[in-house]
């Protein structure tokens, strides 16, 4: 091969060692959807066939050499019947495997470990429930279901990881969710699939995928000292949330306890089943989410506090199951430093990094 530059020759070399026309299949849901990728692509390569093969034989058998007068066909109500039931057919398959695909996709099993994902210009920040945090790289445990709760701080952005074929938009405002389970250890590529500004080709990262034994020791070592609802914890009590939501006869706000997950009846009458997104949204827009019996006091706290503190405010929320943890919130909050008039100013009291400035 000396008749070819050593560099071209290195980099053919390469790429042909490293290339690959489809990622990994590294999740539990690869192999379904490369399934219905592969039988769609089959489907389209048949039809494509079978049209080129109709027009070459058709501009043989009816040229105007052969047929110089033009001759009438009549038409088949077979082939007609045929040719439209075929295809209908195929296409029908093709939308139940993919609608029941789609839902399996983003329906997370019910033990599925919960991780929160921050989109901004340029980074993903992870966020896993007992205070790890991550910029541009997750790390999970194999064979075990994970949920993402993705939204994004500024724009539009989008959350792909190929290996996994999994792909969630994260939207401002909003809460969207996917799940995976990781069915290889290994690094794969982690993307942002929709352009979000200048440095967009830059917002990439990594998805470490450990052995179980791997991925408690990394939580072992990398927990920050207090969980996600830990930090909520403070964040409620450092906000006085507590001095209406609470326990009394004569509270101003509902009852907080147990209150996730369960049905809501708002003041317009609606019933609603309070997840995560109707949390956020009662903190960010309380006017919008009255609930029934009480009256329309509560401010907003659209920002002062950032989607990281909504977050570690939500995941508290989700887990006040008792009267003590609130009473316990509720002592939290006497001890904290007081301004002239018994109130206590958030930007003081608040964790680092939980209350925008």
């Amino acid at each position: 091969m000396s008749h070819i530059s050593p560099v071209l020759w290195q980099f053919l070399v390469k790429w042909m060692t490293n290339f690959s026309l489809f990622p990994p299949e590294a999740s539990k849901i690869a192999p379904q959807a490369d399934a219905l990728f592969f039988f769609m692509v089959l489907v389209s390569l048949i039809g494509l066939t079978l049209v080129v093969l109709l027009i070459v034989s058709f501009s043989i058998l009816y040229n105007k050499k052969r047929h110089p007068v033009a001759t009438q066909i009549e038409g088949s109500t077979l082939l007609e019947a045929t040719w439209t039931i075929i295809p209908l057919g195929l296409f029908l398959i093709m939308f139940v495997w993919g609608a029941l695909l789609y839902f399996r996709i983003y329906t997370p099993p019910a033990n599925a470990m919960n991780i929160y994902v921050v989109g901004k210009q340029w980074m993903w920040k992870c966020e896993h429930p007992g205070g790890q945090h991550e910029i541009n790289s997750l790390h999970v445990p194999v064979n075990q279901p994970v949920q993402l709760t993705i939204i994004s701080q500024d724009v539009f952005h989008s959350f792909s990881i190929p290996a996994f074929r999994v792909k969630r938009e994260a939207i401002p405002g909003r809460y969207t969710s996917v799940w995976f389970e990781a069915t290889q250890v290994g690094t794969y590529h982690l993307f942002c699939t929709q352009y979000c500004g200048t440095n967009h080709s830059q917002m990439i990262g990594e998805v470490v995928v450990m052995t179980p034994d791997d991925f408690r020791q990394w939580l072992a070592g990398s927990t920050s000292g207090n969980s996600l609802a830990q930090n909520g914890e403070r964040l409620f009590a450092s906000l006085s949330c507590n001095a209406c939501h609470n326990t009394r006869p004569d509270a101003r706000g509902p009852n907080l306890v147990g209150v996730y997950g369960s049905h809501l009846t708002l003041s317009s009458g609606q019933t609603i089943t309070v997840d995560d997104e109707y949390l956020r949204s009662a903190i960010l827009n309380p006017s919008q989410h009255i609930t029934q019996g009480y009256a329309p006091i509560m401010p907003t706290y659209q920002g002062q506090i950032s989607e990281d503190g909504v977050i570690a405010l939500v995941e508290y929320l989700k887990h006040l199951n008792s009267d003590y943890r609130l009473q316990q919130t509720l002592n939290t909050t006497e001890l904290l430093p007081e301004q002239e008039g018994g109130t206590t100013p958030a930007s003081k009291a608040a964790p680092a990094g939980e209350v925008k400035q």
